[in-house]
């Protein structure tokens, strides 16, 4: 019998583990778009809690989940900035301007993940009428597996908060920076006027994302959730794994980053890889042609997934162990020498 796949495409992939299917089992549930649903509502309060925050809103993905905060913050015709490598700019569809009527202004980043407090500076457009509104900035953190420095977002949103612009952090991996810098996630998002945490990535729980804000912004956003279609009945089956994940899923992401770096470690050098060096548990490689066509083809039919071509991504995650991880690699050396396929 051949080995199950090792799935390296994304931390989305996860199943959720046999306790947390009993927690799932065991979960009161109410009808949430009546608000009753009781263990959605502790879900949202226990993150709204963590992060320093004065309400949530559960939401079925992350994508909506973002949406929703930037239809909150802004209204038709405003703007938001935004890095130009940001999920909310060049992963969610385009959402913010098709269902928004948001325009999104990106800009530049460093190689950090940073945009420079000038580029946003001068990116704020002035209170004329030939101009659209400039109303939010919005960060991603950790932003392609790199954790934004915690100087910068502070320096970023005292920026915005002084030219009159709301802040909005993309935190699908929140839990993934805190636990690399070894941080209370309610450090990582002061500034933040709001908050959106995947429930679905590292964390390990099958479906769910966290917005969180002020009682009033959360109100708005609600309303935008059932615009947007999010409003689910008896979500407390769902969320009951959300708050497990947070119970006993944050410190193990340690390992995940530990995964990475010896994932890196055993493709640095191989020929035609070149291998960027992970700060959590995502590792990127830059693959030289041809073998770029070819790769991740070949990783599949020998049971390791992965996506990209001249850029490949391998993200580590809860279901894959170290011993996956030294697997993958004699994987990867099989294919990348010289009589590999």
């Amino acid at each position: 019998m051949s080995a199950a796949p090792i799935d390296l495409r994304s931390d989305t992939v996860t199943r959720p583990t046999a306790a947390m299917r009993e927690a799932m089992v065991r979960a009161e549930v109410g009808d949430d778009v009546f608000g009753d649903d009781t263990t959605v509502n502790r879900l949202q309060e226990t993150l709204a809690g963590q992060l320093g925050f004065e309400a949530g809103l559960f939401f079925p993905s992350g994508t909506q989940c973002n949406l929703a905060a930037l239809m909150a913050h802004c209204q038709r015709g405003d703007e938001f900035l935004v890095g130009q490598e940001a999920h909310t700019y060049l992963h969610e569809g385009g959402g913010a301007a098709v269902l928004g009527s948001i325009q999104s202004q990106p800009l530049a980043q460093a190689p950090d993940g940073t945009i420079p407090l000038a580029s946003i500076e001068a990116a704020i457009k002035p209170a004329d009428d030939h101009h659209v509104r400039t109303r939010l900035l919005a960060l991603e953190n950790t932003i392609g597996g790199k954790v934004l420095p915690q100087g910068h977002a502070q320096e970023a949103t005292t920026l915005a908060h002084r030219h009159g612009l709301a802040t909005h952090l993309d935190g699908a991996r929140l839990f993934n920076a805190a636990v690399k810098q070894q941080v209370e996630a309610r450090v990582l998002v002061q500034g933040f006027d709001s908050v959106s945490v995947c429930l679905s990535k590292g964390l390990g729980a099958p479906v769910g994302s966290v917005l969180v804000g002020t009682r009033a912004l959360i109100k708005e956003a609600r309303r935008w959730r059932k615009v947007l279609g999010g409003g689910m009945r008896q979500a407390g089956i769902l969320a009951a794994a959300g708050l497990y994940a947070l119970e006993h899923h944050v410190a193990r992401l340690a390992e995940d980053h530990s995964n990475a770096q010896a994932l890196a470690g055993g493709l640095r050098g191989l020929p035609g890889l070149e291998v960027e060096a992970p700060e959590t548990n995502i590792v990127w490689v830059n693959v030289a042609a041809p073998l770029a066509a070819r790769l991740v083809p070949a990783l599949a039919e020998r049971g390791v997934l992965a996506t990209g071509t001249t850029r490949v991504r391998f993200v580590t995650h809860l279901d894959v162990s170290a011993a996956d991880v030294a697997r993958a690699v004699a994987v990867v050396r099989e294919v990348t020498s010289p009589s590999g396929c």
